[in-house]
């Protein structure tokens, strides 16, 4: 006979071992505080903030700035408007030795050069060079303050809502500011919309004119997973950095601004990246042009119609909870033809823990003719039937 304390202690093990790590599984802590004036960490594929501090501050950008001239170009050459051996000839205004670029980072270009739009690429991704932006500036927009009003129009597009650019290149210069939010929304936009330009970010070094330069995000050589994007300094912004990385099929984007030195901003951004992997997941929901239902359509040359949603649906979940998420699909009492492909006949939510995640029309995956009279008129009559026996 097992003594009653050996019984207590058997089931308080019982329950530790097979109770706890289940509920474990589900709970996420709270994110790491950051010595930082301002943070964020964005799944990319959804687009959901995960973590955020002042996010949404206004604060100076520094070299981050050069997100937005490096998205310009990329789209400008998308476009057709330029190509990459495209010859650009450097200007005083551009040249390494002008003294607005005394003590800042350079890809060291001296009037009267033929520069490759590549080469002024990698200039500005890798080498963070303030003379390789005001060329492309002028090379695209004839000015640098015409360039700067292309960078407000895309930032606009883009919804960067509290963004205001003055150059390109990112010295401290009045209401030159940005977000936290905003370049997140930068970064995740340059990876989607351009993922041939953004594989720069990941190279290590350049070299040009003979000179070799390292890239200063230094997480790219210590961390296999990161593969971009910017750092940032000046004495009013602090060290700034952000980063991406893909681990699992998942891909974050974090933002670090306003920290106290360059290790600061990388172990911040590793503590970051590494919350968000340890701790969530990326799901894609519903196969694209997948049959959710059936429904019964009336007065139509078809008695039923498939339906599901127009395209996945992507959702960041607690690592995990995938498996509780559920599908509701509601579907419209009377659904009479004609219809066409992406008719809303009812709506999906994903609903998790009885919180609705997303909700999205349910539409006609295929078109339905309407029937001729005589097959009208018996749908009408078994409508009305159908109608009086369910009241």
């Amino acid at each position: 006979m097992v003594p009653v304390f050996m019984s207590r202690f058997l089931t308080a093990v019982f329950i530790a071992v097979f109770t706890l790590p289940a509920l474990g599984a589900s709970i996420v802590p709270a994110p790491p505080q950051l010595d930082a004036k301002a943070y964020l960490l964005m799944d990319a594929a959804s687009g959901k903030v995960l973590v955020g501090h002042n996010a949404d501050m206004p604060l100076p950008p520094a070299s981050l700035t050069k997100m937005m001239t490096a998205y310009v170009l990329a789209a400008e050459m998308e476009a057709g408007r330029i190509a990459a051996d495209d010859m650009v000839s450097v200007s005083r205004n551009a040249w390494s030795q002008n003294p607005v670029f005394n003590g800042s980072s350079l890809m060291w270009i001296e009037p009267g050069m033929d520069v490759s739009v590549a080469d002024l690429e990698r200039g500005i991704v890798i080498s963070s060079g303030n003379d390789a932006t005001v060329a492309i500036a002028e090379h695209i927009a004839g000015t640098e303050a015409a360039f700067a009003d292309m960078m407000n129009s895309y930032a606009e597009a883009l919804g960067m809502s509290d963004t205001y650019y003055q150059n390109s290149h990112g010295l401290p210069a009045p209401d030159h500011i940005t977000t936290a939010r905003d370049l997140a929304i930068l970064a995740r936009a340059m990876i989607k919309n351009f993922p041939e330009h953004y594989k720069i970010y990941a190279e290590r070094e350049f070299t040009y004119n003979d000179i070799r330069q390292y890239n200063r995000n230094s997480l790219l050589g210590e961390d296999p997973s990161v593969d971009g994007l910017k750092t940032g300094y000046t004495r009013e912004a602090g060290y700034c950095l952000v980063a991406s990385a893909e681990r699992r099929d998942m891909r974050l984007v974090s933002v670090v601004m306003g920290t106290r030195s360059p290790n600061a901003r990388k172990n911040q951004t590793r503590s970051l990246l590494n919350y968000g992997f340890r701790f969530y997941e990326t799901t894609t929901q519903f196969a694209e042009g997948g049959a959710l239902d059936e429904v019964r359509v009336w007065k139509g040359v078809s008695d039923t119609l498939s339906v599901g949603v127009q395209e996945p649906v992507v959702l960041t979940l607690p690592r995990g909870k995938e498996k509780h998420l559920k599908t509701v699909v509601t579907k419209n009492e009377s659904i009479i033809a004609p219809l066409a492909v992406g008719d809303a006949l009812g709506s999906v939510a994903l609903v998790l823990d009885e919180e609705t995640l997303y909700e999205t029309p349910l539409v006609a995956l295929e078109a339905v003719e309407q029937a001729g009279f005589f097959a009208r008129l018996w749908d009408s009559i078994l409508m009305w039937f159908s109608k009086l026996f369910s009241a």
